[in-house]
C-alpha cells in the first residue's frame, strides 16, 4: 500500500483516503465522491479494528461483505482498497497506542472505555500506511471525528481532514452499517432518534439558550418510545466536547440511544 501511495505521489498525483470498517452503504459512497473531488488517486482501506471493541461488543457479529464492497468501491472509482489481516496489523508482543487525554472523557468514550484508543491508533497506523493528503471522515461519528482532527493537529500529520455531512435514510435514520441488527419494528422506533435531534435544532432557532431544558425534551420524546434505553444526550461545544449550561456561538447534540440489543449514535449541529 505504501508502495502504491508513494508511486501517486512522485507522479504529482493527490491522494486521498477514506478509512472503513466495511459493510459499505450509501454513507460511505458520499464519502468516496467527496474524496473524489479532493484528489485523484482515492484508496478506501476496510478494516474490522479489533482494538476499538470492547469486551462483550459485536467484534465477531459485526456485518462483513468484503466481495460487496470492493464492488462498491470500483463503483466509485478507488484507485486502490487496503485490506490489511488483524495479525500484520498487530503483530505478536504489539504493546503501541495512540491515546489523547481528554476528547474520550466523554459520551462514548465513557461507555466504551479504550474505543477511541484504538481508533486513534488504527488511523495513526493507516495514516502512515496510505499517507494520504486528505482523509475524509464522516460527522456522523462526531466524537470521532473531533478526536482525529485534534490528533492530527498534535502529532503534526500534515494530512488535511475533512468531514462530510450524515447520510440519512428517506425517514432521518443516519446510515450506518449496525442499522443492519435492528428489527423491523426496531427500525421503525429508530427514527426518533432524528426527530429528537431536528426538534431540538428548532428549539435554538426558536430563541432557546438554556442547554438543560433541551436535553430534558429530547429524552422525555426518545423514552416516550418504548424500548428505548438512552446511554447519552448532551448538547456539547463541538471542539471540547464538553457540556454547554448556555448556548453561544456553537452548539452540537449528540446521543447514543439503544434499541433491542442494537446501539445507535446521531448528533447534529444545533448552531454552527
Amino acid at each position: 500500500m505504501f508502495a502504491e501511495s508513494d508511486a501517486a505521489r512522485r507522479a504529482g498525483r493527490r491522494v486521498v483516503f477514506v478509512p472503513t470498517m466495511g459493510f459499505l452503504h450509501e454513507g460511505h459512497l458520499a464519502l468516496m465522491h467527496e474524496g473524489k473531488k479532493r484528489g485523484d488517486f482515492l484508496v478506501v482501506s476496510i478494516f474490522v479494528n479489533p482494538t476499538q471493541f470492547g469486551p462483550g461488543e459485536d467484534l465477531e457479529k459485526y456485518p462483513r461483505n468484503l466481495a460487496g464492497d470492493l464492488a462498491l468501491c470500483e463503483s466509485a472509482g478507488a484507485e486502490a482498497v487496503y485490506t490489511p489481516r488483524a495479525d500484520s496489523m498487530y503483530g505478536a508482543g504489539y504493546q503501541t497506542y495512540v491515546s489523547l487525554s481528554d476528547l474520550p472523557n466523554h459520551l462514548c468514550g465513557l461507555s466504551r472505555p479504550g474505543h477511541f484508543r484504538g481508533v486513534a491508533t488504527v488511523v495513526t497506523k493507516l495514516f502512515h500506511t496510505v499517507a494520504p493528503h486528505v482523509a475524509v471522515f464522516g460527522q456522523k461519528d462526531f466524537q470521532q471525528l473531533a478526536v482525529i482532527r485534534r490528533m492530527v493537529k498534535d502529532l503534526d500529520f500534515f494530512i488535511e481532514i475533512v468531514g462530510h455531512p450524515t447520510v440519512r435514510e428517506a425517514d432521518g435514520l443516519a446510515k450506518s452499517s449496525r442499522n443492519s441488527y435492528l428489527s423491523p419494528d426496531d427500525r421503525e422506533k429508530a427514527v426518533v432518534l432524528h426527530k429528537a435531534l431536528s426538534g431540538a435544532r428548532e428549539r435554538v432557532a426558536a430563541g432557546e439558550r438554556n442547554a438543560a431544558a433541551i436535553v430534558s425534551w429530547a429524552r422525555d420524546l426518545i423514552l416516550e418510545t418504548p424500548g428505548t434505553e438512552i446511554d447519552y444526550v448532551s448538547l456539547c461545544d463541538p471542539d471540547s466536547l464538553e457540556d454547554l449550561a448556555e448556548i453561544g456561538e456553537a452548539a452540537v447534540m449528540l446521543l447514543a440511544v439503544k434499541l433491542g440489543t442494537t446501539r445507535l449514535i446521531d448528533n447534529m449541529v444545533l448552531l454552527p
